[in-house]
């Protein structure tokens, strides 16, 4: 929570997200009407910082030159409108869609901001809800708190006059979702070395002696050589062998993906309610036999 001594620190400092990313620089400081305690902060943000935003700082911390909320940056840099030049104050109306845009509950931050100790209807009437009133600028004074009519009655006081009501309030539960990282995969490549077999012919030529008789048909091609003597006669023999080879070719495409996957999951807590209960005394008061008297 940021006290009144710490908006020196959070002006013209930088705002960071719940995740540490920067936001914008923090230009205004807007003060509860009846606590007195700061509220909201504008943040300069997009271009150049030409635009500025509310951000609630109920939650936010000062760490040493910046401020952290608790709040995304996109839900931050989505708030609704709000004309920090309008006379200093926050409307009824702007500050409820401020709050519905947080998630913040209406009801039970103005029977806060009104128990007793926390400052409201306090000032000889003057008060407000939950609503934030009065920039806080430079060195971080206040400047005049909530618009008043005529009477000098701020519409708050006028809608707690004479209400003999008692609010109810109770918690809701909130369920949203977060994407973290769970783990990585990755494709790699290696070379492996395996023993490849195969089976084929072969052929090889071995020497046949064969002998065939002299025969009429054969008889001149006996009788055209010598008589007697020495001779030789070469065969050349041949014979198959395997001869292997490899060549590298593309034989598929391997990539990863990523698959999403729904499954219900059942998410509990606990919530506060409160209770409002009735009950009635009856007085009796019969004096001398006469019945109740009436006042």
């Amino acid at each position: 929570m940021i006290t009144r001594e710490q908006i020196a620190s959070v002006l013209d400092h930088t705002v960071l997200d719940e995740g540490g990313k920067k936001i914008g620089e923090a230009k205004h400081v807007f003060l509860d009407d009846a606590t007195g305690r700061p509220e909201w902060v504008s943040v300069k943000t997009g271009l150049f910082g030409t635009s500025e935003t509310f951000v609630p700082i109920r939650d936010a911390t000062v760490v040493e030159d910046h401020t952290e909320v608790p709040y995304p940056k996109n839900m931050v840099k989505d708030a609704p409108h709000v004309d920090v030049d309008s006379g200093g104050h926050l409307s009824q109306d702007e500050e409820h869609r401020l709050y519905e845009h947080y998630g913040l509950d209406w009801d039970e931050s103005w029977s806060r901001a009104n128990q007793p100790g926390e400052g409201g209807w306090a000032h000889g009437g003057e008060t407000g809800a939950a609503g934030a009133a009065g920039t806080a600028r430079g060195a971080g004074a206040p400047d005049a708190a909530g618009s008043a009519d005529a009477s000098g009655t701020t519409a708050d006081a006028r809608r707690g006059a004479g209400d003999d009501a008692m609010t109810r309030s109770e918690e809701r539960m909130h369920v949203g979702v977060e994407r973290r990282e769970t783990g990585r995969a990755r494709l790699r490549k290696y070379v492996v070395t395996e023993e490849v077999e195969r089976t084929i012919p072969v052929r090889h030529e071995e020497v046949r002696v064969e002998r065939e008789p002299i025969t009429d048909a054969n008889r001149d091609a006996a009788m055209s050589g010598p008589d007697i003597g020495e001779a030789e006669h070469e065969v050349v023999l041949h014979e198959e062998r395997p001869v292997t080879e490899t060549e590298t070719v593309p034989v598929e495409r391997v990539r990863l993906t990523a698959e999403e996957r729904t499954e219900q999951e059942t998410v509990r807590g606990t919530v506060r309610k409160e209770r409002i209960e009735g009950s009635a005394e009856e007085i009796d008061d019969d004096r001398d036999g006469m019945g109740p008297e009436r006042r």
